[in-house]
């Protein structure tokens, strides 16, 4: 396996993925998450946002940037590191996963975006990472958090920055579903303080709706590596109805949070609101993020909270990406195209524009 250096470029380019391994002339997986990808040239993973050019896996999304805002860290929600600490949500595009009721679509997925990119024709924010840190700098914030899409799919670009925040002095928080390799966490462990992670089930039938790759085991087992590793780890369940609203279901995240992290790690509760496939479904119900809370109670878990008016950690009211950059806007919205010469004139031409293929995932190629 093959963990190319990055030298931040100067402008848009598509950047060496950090953590891939040649399986033959023509094949190459990707080991940032637990997909772990093996492409062709020209193929795309199933995050849309890493392509094998001629052997080699090339990160897309290095730079690039959807949305940014700035609050409270308990938004995000973590409540148990920096307490009172403002910080900069920053966001790109892609995502391992594909569930049913994510507020995030254009960015989460950003199959458009990436598309995009892909054909030489975004103009989504591009900012190099010292960049980035000036802006939370000069934002007066504590840190920086990696949200809104699954930071996996641009770990280059996460600890590029985070390497270059914690000499500012700045904190990191990642927000992830923990569906990511061993070799990617251990990888990310020095430079990231903060995982904020989904605990979605403990059901393999709930993550086999939205990653058919994606087992709770792994997820919980990724959870637990980044404890050991020294990362602070707070977990997040969205409850919804009809689900995951099971009580005895929802006991078991309790006492496995209890076992595993802790009876002082933090749990989060927070309330589904309808969005995209389950739009049919209610609200979650008051009582039944009560409920749960006295349950994780009961269990033993000493510090639960329960957001009873907030769901997920959307971008949807942010203010556009330029008022945060210092660049001028004209700029920040040009044209991106691959400044690499392998790319040519056309910018990364890939077999997704030569033929239709039947499903989502087979664009992941094989596995």
């Amino acid at each position: 396996m093959t963990t190319p250096s990055v030298t931040a470029p100067t402008q848009y380019r598509l950047v060496p993925t950090r953590l891939q391994e040649r399986r033959d002339k023509s094949r190459t997986s990707c080991h940032l998450c637990l997909w772990r990808c093996t492409l062709r040239h020209g193929q795309r993973g199933l995050c849309q946002a890493h392509v094998n050019r001629h052997g080699t896996l090339y990160n897309l999304s290095y730079g690039i940037i959807s949305a940014i805002d700035v609050g409270p860290i308990e938004a995000k929600p973590v409540r148990h590191f920096r307490p009172g600490s403002r910080i900069m949500s920053v966001g790109s595009y892609g995502c391992n996963f594909r569930c049913g009721g994510c507020h995030n679509l254009e960015i989460s997925w950003g199959v458009q975006a990436l598309d995009a990119l892909a054909r030489g024709q975004a103009t989504a924010a591009y900012a190099r990472p010292e960049e980035l840190v000036e802006a939370a700098q000069r934002h007066q914030v504590d840190g920086i958090a990696f949200t809104y899409s699954e930071p996996a799919v641009w770990l280059e670009y996460v600890i590029d920055v985070s390497r270059l925040a914690r000499t500012a002095g700045l904190f990191t928080v990642y927000v992830s579903n923990s569906f990511v390799t061993d070799e990617a966490l251990t990888m990310m462990a020095p430079d990231v303080d903060v995982l904020c992670s989904d605990i979605k089930s403990m059901d393999d039938a709930f993550y086999a709706d939205i990653c058919r790759a994606a087992s709770v085991d792994q997820v919980l087992a990724s959870i637990e590596k980044a404890n050991r590793l020294g990362i602070h780890v707070e977990t997040r369940t969205n409850v919804i109805p009809s689900r995951n609203d099971d009580l005895e279901m929802l006991g078991r995240i309790a006492v496995w949070i209890r076992d595993r992290l802790g009876a002082d790690s933090p749990w989060h509760i927070t309330k589904f609101f309808p969005a995209y496939k389950l739009s049919h479904l209610p609200a979650t119900p008051s009582e039944i993020l009560w409920r749960a809370h006295d349950t994780a109670r009961t269990a033993g878990l000493r510090n639960v909270y329960v957001y009873d008016d907030k769901g997920c950690d959307c971008a949807d009211e942010n203010l556009p990406v330029a008022a945060y950059l210092s660049q001028d806007p004209a700029q920040v919205h040009a044209v991106k195209k691959c400044a690499a010469p392998c790319c040519g004139d056309d910018g990364v031409l890939l077999k997704k524009y030569e033929q239709r293929l039947d499903s989502r995932d087979q664009s992941a190629g094989d596995r």
